[in-house]
């Protein structure tokens, strides 16, 4: 059974979450596994708890950007 773990940062939002699950769970059920098989979670990560470059990703992008 596939677990499939995605980190996105806060406000990611219910439909975009939504829209994630149905996509990777149709990856694997095009493979032919059935849907019950597939487990998806999303989970939000404030940009403050989020590095890149050494730079909390608050600061390297502004509110606003997704």
């Amino acid at each position: 059974m596939p677990f499939v773990q995605v980190k996105v940062w806060e406000g990611f939002g219910e439909e975009n979450t939504k829209r994630t699950i149905l996509g990777i769970t149709k990856v694997f059920t095009d493979m032919g596994l059935p849907e019950e098989a597939v487990r998806v979670l999303i989970e939000e990560i404030p940009k403050s708890h989020w590095g890149i470059g050494g730079v909390p990703a608050s600061e390297k992008f502004p509110e606003g950007h997704k």
